[in-house]
């Protein structure tokens, strides 16, 4: 067989190559023209929406959790709740002793009764001392009757012995007279001290009696029986008493899931110590932690979009900007950083954005604290933040 002419062969080859060629530029052209349309619609999106919203997914799940605390010292007799469960508000959580409380009640009852009876006490005292004053100065009025007889009596025997001793120069008057009448004059010498002593004894009786008077009106006055300041103090007492014995049923303070649970049937628990905690996973918020470029456009009220992990992407969230926070994280760590150093270098500071959520979605799709979130927040709207009040 006779080999090919070149020639030939070259011009049947030229078609095909440039068949391939003008494949390859139209391939090439679609392809540009396809990141041409991309990068287009890119822009046309962050210019009209990805530059009206901001995102991050370094948000976390929180919510204002409530500590279970005894008011009393008592031991466990019953736990009521376990981990995870979840309780209303009021439902009994933990039930202590209540003998010791009941004996302290029964002892307050008791005082007072007696401060009742003691109160009612010092009103029929005050009446007795009324009259104890009355017949006090009826002692001294007969007193000074007395002394005043004394005194006659004294003034008629210095008279008598006066006169008989004039007349014994005479001997008219015999010695034993005389003697008498001597002696009768020092009786009633001694019958007037003791008159007036009688008087001084009624006078001090008197105002003894006026004293205890006013002892007793002082710790009556301007009061009545039942609001006397004794009584109310047993009183009070007993309604302490008796709240401590309520206390004894440890409820819930709010609605929740329990967690972290360490109180145990037979422990002695301490007033304050921590029992468990609830959280109330329907009220629970978000905690985003937006880059501090990106809080330019953030205000209270806009709204936002967010998804979990834990649903994914299918379930999202709605809700509200409510706050942000007075300072970054690295400002209220324990050991803040110090910047005023030679080899400082800058570090972009984030601050948490507080995030309100529906409480209907929420009970449709339970959070827990501390789960990540994906927030998208719509910077579009013009809501305005609430003014302060003024300071001072």
């Amino acid at each position: 067989m006779a080999d090919a002419d070149p020639v030939t062969v070259l011009q049947a080859e030229q078609p095909g190559a440039a068949g391939r060629a003008a494949t390859r530029r139209r391939a090439f052209a679609i392809v540009a023209l396809v990141l041409g349309l991309a990068a287009l619609g890119y822009g046309l999106w962050d210019y009209f929406v990805g530059a009206r919203r901001v995102t991050t997914d370094n948000a976390y799940v929180g919510a204002d959790s409530a500590q279970v605390t005894p008011l009393v010292a008592a031991a466990v007799i019953s736990v009521q709740v376990r981990e995870t469960q979840i309780v209303r508000a009021g439902d009994v959580l933990v039930v202590l002793d209540q003998e010791d409380l009941k004996l302290a009640l029964t002892q307050a009852e008791a005082q007072l009764g007696t401060a009742i009876r003691r109160v009612a006490g010092y009103y029929a005292n005050s009446r007795a001392l009324e009259a104890q004053i009355i017949a006090r100065n009826a002692d001294i009025s007969a007193a000074h009757a007395r002394l005043a007889s004394a005194d006659a009596d004294l003034a008629r025997a210095r008279v008598d012995l006066n006169r008989r001793q004039a007349l014994a120069k005479s001997g008219a008057v015999s010695g034993d007279e005389l003697t008498n009448a001597v002696n009768s004059n020092a009786a009633a010498v001694a019958s007037v001290a003791v008159a007036r002593a009688a008087v001084a004894q009624a006078q001090a009786q008197s105002g003894f009696a006026a004293g205890s008077k006013a002892i007793n009106t002082a710790l009556i006055s301007g009061t009545t029986p039942e609001q006397n300041p004794e009584v109310r103090a047993a009183r009070a007492a007993v309604e302490k008493a008796r709240l401590d014995l309520a206390r004894t049923m440890i409820r819930a303070p709010i609605g929740g899931v329990v967690t972290r649970k360490t109180v145990q049937v037979g422990q002695r628990v301490a007033p304050g110590a921590s029992l468990m905690t609830i959280v109330p996973v329907e009220t629970a918020f978000v905690d985003a932690n937006f880059k501090e470029g990106q809080l330019q456009k953030v205000q209270v009220g806009q709204p936002v979009a967010l998804t979990s992990d834990i649903y994914g992407s299918n379930v999202v969230y709605h809700g509200r900007v409510t706050g942000l926070s007075g300072g970054t994280g690295a400002a209220f760590a324990l050991i803040p950083a110090q910047n005023a150093t030679g080899n400082w270098i800058k570090v972009v500071q984030r601050l948490p954005v507080r995030i309100t959520l529906d409480p209907r979605e929420l009970r449709a799709h339970p959070l827990r604290i501390g789960l990540s979130m994906d927030v998208d927040i719509d910077t579009s709207g013009n809501n305005e933040a609430p003014k302060a009040a003024p300071i001072g």
